[in-house]
């Protein structure tokens, strides 16, 4: 039976509409509390302020912005990226007056108090160079699933399909607000999170199992659900990639992709989870790289007003932070750093983040300030939005690093993945597979194997190395090619698609290859649990499931 609350959908779907038809009225410019369908503020960690008392973070923000220098305004609008790896990041903090950084490569625990303490004594170092003016933002993609920075060390939730396969918004809720509980306390301020592209009819390999699905209104209930989430547990989240980078062919990191949906197209299938988030009070807009046909042809929609202003903040009625893509993909280097940071910060992005020459990109602002080029109210405007974030933050005191990897944190991740595997052929009850299993994956899934192994073992199954029925994993990029023959059972853990051309008895679905899925996906092998996920995209000659209607 389908979980998704389609009224929350429809309620997103009814407000974007309603809004559209306002296309003459125009949004608060400064930033102020967003109102939910129903009347009510946004909800922040202890409960909406008072829009324009003494509590008010907007409020607030406005006094205090007044207090920064041109180089301080400057420095809160740039989130350049840093690494643990990197010893000279507390200096380039200091001396750019940064506002805050973006955390990027790959985190791996490497003992001594495990990753997330780690984390937590490098951004403790960045917070101590900034000083305590104001406060500094660290920020990480941590989607979950294959966009994930810190892979150890703290909770690890399936992706955003598996999400979507279960169907469970209240569970999705749930395992975003345990996962942002352990990124506060490993001083994580800001996920650029959730992914609210809706995956097109023909397939999405750019995003793939980094969206929710295909369907706009089970999209929509789950982005409002992570968003709730996170930001209850005092992280902001980050709705991405304005307006809708699901209807795509073009990687948006080294081309421009081309939306040639129309207004109306757009309306109905890209900008509901959008709307849904914004509805959910989401703090953050990530605009995408993307040429929006129908609202401005042939500009990025991050040096774009009438996608940014017009439609994001005017129509859909956002007054958060709006923070661009990263600004050293290809679509971005079209200007020189200096030239892009200005003509995104007037296009209405408050947020200039990875600019790939940082020195540039400030000297840049700096001097279109001083020509009058970009006018000192504009950068006011987007430092007060991001002082008004920083503030909201502030409502909330970040747990001990001790918080992390509670068991309920755990439970709530096993039972997302739980819920999301989806056999597209094979039995519905009992042991998937029965007698000894063998278990083998294409190349470099040497985890996989361990985890899903061990996973079986625990749950009673004969695990062989030779013989025994075999169950094959693919993963994130694989193909037909990486199929086997005479597999008992073939496990996709990433988009599914790849199942359609396996001869398997069995198919299965996880969407994810973390330890948490292999373990769900072990219980379900041996019987000891159902499989109630239904595939979000459609997979040719196969049904969204076997077991479920």
């Amino acid at each position: 039976m389908l979980a998704i609350p389609r009224r929350v959908a429809r309620v997103a779907t009814a407000g974007l509409l309603v809004a559209l038809a306002l296309a003459g009225c125009s949004s608060p410019q400064g930033p102020s509390v967003t109102a939910t369908p129903s009347g009510r503020a946004s909800p922040t960690p202890t409960g909406p302020a008072v829009p324009g008392g003494a509590d008010d973070p907007a409020a607030r923000a406005a006094a205090l912005v007044k207090e920064l220098d041109d180089a301080e305004l400057v420095g809160q609008v740039l989130m350049p990226s840093v690494s643990m790896s990197d010893p000279g990041a507390a200096d380039i903090v200091r001396s750019y007056k940064l506002g805050g950084v973006i955390l990027m490569g790959d985190v791996q625990d490497t003992g001594a108090g495990g990753s997330a303490g780690q984390v937590r004594a490098y951004t403790d170092r960045l917070r101590e160079a900034a000083g305590d003016r104001v406060r500094f933002l660290v920020g990480t993609d941590q989607e979950y699933g294959w966009v994930t920075r810190i892979k150890s060390g703290v909770v690890q939730l399936p992706s955003a399909m598996a999400f979507g396969a279960a169907r469970k918004p209240d569970l999705t809720e749930a395992a975003w607000r345990g996962a942002g509980a352990e990124l506060a306390a490993a001083g994580i301020d800001i996920d650029f999170a959730p992914d609210a592209d809706v995956i097109g009819s023909a397939g999405n390999f750019i995003i793939g199992s980094r969206s929710y699905g295909s369907d706009p209104a089970g999209v929509s209930g789950q982005v409002a659900a992570a968003v709730r989430g996170l930001q209850s547990a005092g992280v902001a989240a980050s709705v991405k990639h304005f307006p809708g980078h699901g209807h795509t062919t073009v990687d948006s990191h080294t081309g421009l992709p081309v939306l040639r949906q129309s207004m109306s197209q757009l309306t109905a299938n890209d900008l509901p989870p959008f709307q849904a988030g914004i509805d959910a009070g989401v703090w953050m807009v990530m605009a995408g790289h993307l040429d929006v046909r129908a609202v401005d042809p042939g500009v990025p929609a991050t040096f774009s007003r009438k996608v940014l202003v017009d439609l994001l903040r005017q129509r859909m009625r956002f007054q958060g932070v709006v923070v661009s893509d990263a600004l050293n993909m290809s679509p971005a280097r079209k200007y020189p750093p200096g030239e892009a940071a200005v003509r995104s910060l007037m296009a209405g992005v408050d947020l200039l983040l990875m600019p790939p020459d940082l020195t540039a990109a400030r000297a840049g602002l700096l001097n279109a300030l001083n020509k009058n080029r970009l006018p000192r109210a504009r950068l006011v405007e987007a430092a007060t939005r991001v002082l008004t974030l920083k503030l909201r933050l502030d409502a909330t005191q970040r747990p001990e690093v001790s918080t992390v990897g509670n068991a309920a944190n755990r439970a709530a991740a096993f039972a997302a993945a739980v819920g999301a595997v989806t056999v597209l052929r094979g039995p519905c009850s009992g042991p998937l597979v029965r007698g000894s299993i063998r278990v083998t994956a294409s190349a470099g899934r040497t985890r996989q194997v361990t985890w899903l192994t061990d996973a079986l073992r625990r749950n009673g199954v004969t695990v062989v190395s030779t013989g025994g029925q075999r169950v094959h994993l693919v993963g994130y990029g694989d193909g037909s090619d990486d199929l086997v023959s005479g597999a008992a059972a073939t496990v996709a853990m990433d988009t599914p698609y790849v199942l359609r051309s396996a001869s398997s008895p069995v198919r299965v679905a996880t969407y994810s290859s973390t330890q948490v899925a292999m373990e769900a996906l072990a219980a379900v092998i041996a019987g000891k649990a159902a499989a109630p996920g239904r595939s979000p995209v459609a997979v040719t000659g196969l049904p969204r499931s076997a077991c479920q209607v």
